[in-house]
């Protein structure tokens, strides 16, 4: 029942809507209501508010709310409200149809199991992530971003509390809590720090924001396991610690 849940859960990962990522996309467009065709093909994980799990499919919701909001694209808000305003000067939200990447760059790659040939993705559709993942960004706009998010330079006081509202989120590893988009991670210096990592065909990132201003983000150029993402955390950790 939809009507039970809140927007809140949708950015909290608690509506226990299924993920339409888990399925099998193909390299071509998709509009944001394909996506949610395809979440809805699956029963609900969960009641809404019981648990939480990760779901592309909140973030592709959360979007659609703010076209509807606001009546405008949801890149034309992202560009306004976020990019603009602290300068990001290499970020953008690609247009339908852009599957170039404007500024010099790696390739990035892909495999589709363990041990399959690796093949180049650096010119993949990114709209099947569309507001749950369609940015490009680069390492230093993602800590410029970080660090003015923590800093107050995007929210208020009490909107900033509660996007640091959390829960346990240890499917991510021990320790780690979700809030309204923004992930707590414990660090091994003490202390935690705040961010999101990222997924997409051929590039993962990792990183974040201390409360005191220390910034780290990598990114690496194929999608890995989860064995190579513990080391990108612990790549990350070390980088905020040292």
């Amino acid at each position: 029942d939809g009507r039970r849940i809140t927007v809140r859960r949708l950015l909290q990962h608690t509506s226990g809507l299924p993920d339409y990522s888990k399925g099998d996309l193909q390299p071509r467009y998709y509009d944001p209501r394909d996506l949610l065709g395809i979440a809805l093909q699956h029963k609900a994980e969960f009641a809404p508010g019981t648990k939480w799990a990760y779901s592309n499919t909140n973030y592709v919701l959360a979007g659609l709310i703010v076209q509807k909001v606001t009546g405008h694209a949801l890149g034309a808000e992202l560009d306004r409200r976020i990019i603009q305003r602290i300068g990001l000067r290499h970020t953008y939200f690609p247009a339908p149809g852009d599957k170039t990447i404007r500024e010099p760059h790696p390739k990035g790659y892909y495999r589709d199991s363990a041990g399959a040939p690796m093949a180049d993705a650096t010119e993949w559709d990114p709209s099947w992530a569309w507001a749950a993942g369609q940015m490009i960004s680069t390492n230093s706009d993602l800590n410029r971003f970080f660090t003015a998010l923590l800093a107050g330079r995007l929210l208020p006081p009490a909107q900033l509390a509660q996007m640091r509202t959390t829960v346990p989120a240890e499917a991510f590893g021990p320790g780690v809590r979700y809030g309204l988009g923004l992930i707590s991670r414990p660090l091994s210096c003490g202390g935690v720090h705040w961010g999101h990592g990222g997924s997409m065909t051929g590039y993962e990132t990792r990183g974040g924001a201390t409360d005191d201003g220390r910034a780290a983000n990598v990114a690496v150029t194929m999608q890995p396991s989860r064995t190579t993402k513990k080391r990108v955390d612990e790549v990350v950790d070390t980088a905020l610690c040292r």
